[in-house]
């Protein structure tokens, strides 16, 4: 078989991702040429996709007239992926082209997955439409006459043929490749998100930040630390992470807590098993018995795979050791990202590549604040100075931002005046008791 898959070289965008709320109508939308694919390579894609229960939507009517059908451009909107079958014939469809505008449209404004399948045509014919491809789109354009739309037509032929992640199929076995797709798909639609932040404020620049030293288009394999204080927000930001670039990754696992789990009777060995089982994919994994045999499975088992790895609130070096002890323990491509609070710990297990956290600024910390304590960006104006008391209070943290606007919901001034005295004097308490804890180690030391 003479096929060519191109995994995709980098995330396409950084924003929150909310393609993991929108609520899809169909896992799959199939866009081809009936005439040269429907009774063979697109009919026999669609019952494989069928077989696996993932929701794809054919068109099965004849196509008559100019304009696409309201009911069409429906599902495509309501499609999580979009699979283009790229045939000879393709470019001689009005209707096809048509599908193909809506399609580019919904990736940008949906965040919807393509997948184009270019069959039997070679990608650069399509992108300048030449030979066979290109004749059928002459002849398209000598009856439609009608030089806007041919540009917007000719701009989406190009788009879609320098998409990164792509099929090219000549000749050969087409059942393996419809395998190989069908395999993709099964991995795309059964991802698994996760819960980012209600108010997700802030987030996005600190995800292009992490992103920048990931270089998820490399193919060296990294690891990655964010560090900073307790509540600043680095388990937030790998969440988001993880939801935007997971799909892009053989395997991917997100391991929650780290710190806490190892603290319990098997912790380790539990957090091995967990690990191997989410990134194979496979619940039947039996245990490994113990740490140094978990250490073996893992490289045996990943050392061929390019996986996503995010070890979350990690706390002593012997859970890096024996998680992710080295990157040659992983695939060409790997990023193994790692929450912490401790500097020295990543600098001991020779992580080099490190986000400090940044503190929420000021108009971050007071859309957060508001957005728990009022549900709106701003405060209310009876209620500002109590809110600039509460946001220098929080310091920039988010999670103190968070905890204490949802607390002050709904709450009266005289309740605010309340909270906040309280708050304060225990926080002048607490750095009283460690002023005299540290000048009697001083005291101490110094005899």
């Amino acid at each position: 078989m003479t096929s060519e898959f191109q995994e995709p070289s980098s995330s396409s965008s950084s924003s929150s991702s909310s393609s993991n709320t929108h609520q899809w109508t169909h896992d799959v939308f199939l866009s081809f040429r009936g005439t040269d694919t429907r009774n063979n390579f697109t009919g026999y894609l669609y019952n494989a996709l069928h077989k696996k229960g993932i929701n794809t939507f054919i068109d099965d009517e004849l196509r008559r007239g100019e304009e696409i059908s309201p009911a069409l451009l429906k599902a495509i909107e309501g499609s999580r992926i979009s699979i283009l079958i790229l045939s000879k014939n393709y470019a001689s469809s009005s209707w096809c082209l048509d599908e193909l505008l809506k399609i580019l449209e919904c990736k940008e404004t949906k965040e919807q997955m393509v997948l184009p399948v270019f069959f039997k045509v070679d990608p650069s014919d399509v992108e300048h439409q030449t030979k066979c491809f290109g004749k059928a789109f002459d002849e398209l354009v000598d009856k439609v006459k009608d030089e806007g739309k041919m540009q917007r037509w000719k701009a989406a032929l190009i788009d879609v043929s320098n998409l990164t992640e792509r099929w090219h199929f000549s000749k050969g076995n087409e059942s393996e490749l419809i395998q190989e797709i069908v395999q993709r798909v099964s991995l795309l639609v059964n991802r698994t998100y996760l819960n980012v932040a209600k108010y997700p404020v802030g987030i996005e620049p600190r995800v292009d930040d992490v992103n920048s030293l990931l270089s998820i288009g490399s193919n060296d394999i990294r690891m990655v630390g964010i560090l900073g204080i307790g509540g600043i927000g680095k388990t937030t930001i790998a969440k988001a992470i993880y939801n935007l670039v997971a799909y892009q990754f053989d395997g991917s696992c997100f391991l929650a807590n780290i710190g806490e789990t190892a603290k319990q009777e098997s912790g380790l060995v539990h957090l091995q098993e967990t690990l191997l089982a989410e990134i194979l994919r496979d619940t039947r994994i039996s245990q490994v018995g113990n740490v140094n045999r978990g250490i073996n499975v893992i490289k045996h088992r990943l050392c061929s795979k390019r996986i996503l790895l995010i070890l979350d609130g990690v706390d002593k070096l012997v859970q890096l050791e024996t998680l992710a002890g080295n990157c040659d323990w992983f695939g060409l491509g790997s990023r193994i990202i790692i929450t912490t609070r401790e500097k020295a710990l990543l600098a001991n297990h020779e992580v080099d590549l490190i986000y400090p956290v940044k503190d929420m600024d000021h108009n971050e910390a007071l859309q957060l604040f508001s957005l728990n304590a009022f549900k709106t960006e701003k405060p209310s104006e009876n209620y500002a100075v109590l809110t600039e008391r509460a946001i220098r209070y929080a310091r920039g943290l988010p999670l103190v931002l968070t905890d204490l606007g949802s607390e002050l919901y709904g709450r009266s001034i005289v309740q605010w005046k309340s909270a906040l005295d309280k708050y304060e004097a225990e926080r002048k308490r607490k750095r009283k008791v460690r002023k005299r804890s540290s000048k009697k180690i001083f005291y101490k030391n110094s005899k």
